[in-house]
């Protein structure tokens, strides 16, 4: 981490990655960005779905491969880049038959590194295989959740699963929320973790950097009136006044509090939910 002396109130604090350590100083390769306006919260409809959203600084979207269809041929890591659009680094690569595609980086990958997408590939970091063929105890990104689907979780800085048993045609693999749930089988994944696992420790430092960022104000339920939030309203400064802790639209929010939907397609595949709250504190 890159820590700041405080020349101003808000470099006190501030941190950052120290990006020349990991990533090779190239540009992007032009063939593989697109542009394109962000949906800063907003639905089809122009209605604002997630608060809080907008603004920010301009960016380039990488056209990043979580598909990997080209199977059994070896690829070579050209350069590893930032993306402003996601946690984790990306690396440019170059299979053996000349084409260029950006992936997810792994954190043992360099430049220079090789990995193979094949159902006989060797169990090693940056390596892809269908689950049935790696073991438990491995640590995998990048996973898929059908078959051919693509990768769908596992995908964000320092994260990954670990493989923790094979059964009838499923995989059990131990998620970062702690929740266990089977994936078929045939669906594939990528061995280690990924990238960047300093990013949890960045701190912002200020208000305009988050708006950099495309974060906008949040402002306190308790600061709100009545009409406007659950929490409003007061004389002087008050507790929520609720027993349990609800959204501005009175659902319920908080530790411990289950907010997944009842009859979830998947809830048939999840062997252990996930911790929160005092147990997850206490793991």
């Amino acid at each position: 981490m890159k820590h700041f002396k405080p020349y101003t109130k808000s470099r006190r604090h501030m941190s950052t990655i120290e990006f020349g350590k990991y990533l090779s100083g190239d540009r992007p390769f032009k063939a593989l960005t697109v542009g394109g306006k962000r949906d800063v919260g907003r639905n089809n409809a122009g209605r604002i779905t997630m608060r809080h959203k907008g603004g920010g600084h301009k960016r380039r979207n990488r056209l990043v491969d979580f598909l990997f269809d080209k199977k059994d041929v070896p690829a070579r890591v050209e350069t590893i880049e930032y993306d402003p659009n996601r946690s984790a680094f990306i690396a440019l690569v170059v299979y053996r038959d000349g084409e260029r595609r950006y992936v997810l980086v792994p954190s043992t990958l360099k430049v220079g590194s090789t990995f193979l997408v094949s159902e006989k590939a060797p169990v090693t970091p940056g390596n892809r295989l269908p689950l049935r063929s790696i073991p438990v105890g491995t640590f995998i990104y990048n996973i898929e959740l059908k078959p051919g689907g693509g990768a769908k979780i596992g995908r964000s800085a320092g994260n990954y699963a670990e493989v923790v048993a094979h059964d009838a045609g499923y995989v059990d693999i131990k998620l970062p929320s702690t929740e266990i749930r089977k994936v078929p089988e045939n669906c594939w994944a990528s061995v280690g973790t990924v990238s960047n696992d300093e990013h949890k420790l960045v701190t912002i430092g200020k208000a305009g950097r988050s708006r950099w960022m495309g974060i906008r104000p949040t402002v306190r339920g308790s600061a709100m009136n009545p009409v406007d939030h659950p929490y409003g309203g007061g004389e002087g400064r008050q507790g929520r006044g609720t027993r349990r802790a609800k959204t501005k639209w009175g659902k319920p929010s908080g530790k411990g509090q289950k907010t997944r939907r009842r009859k979830k397609y998947s809830n048939r595949l999840i062997v252990s939910r996930r911790w929160v709250g005092k147990r997850k504190q206490a793991q």
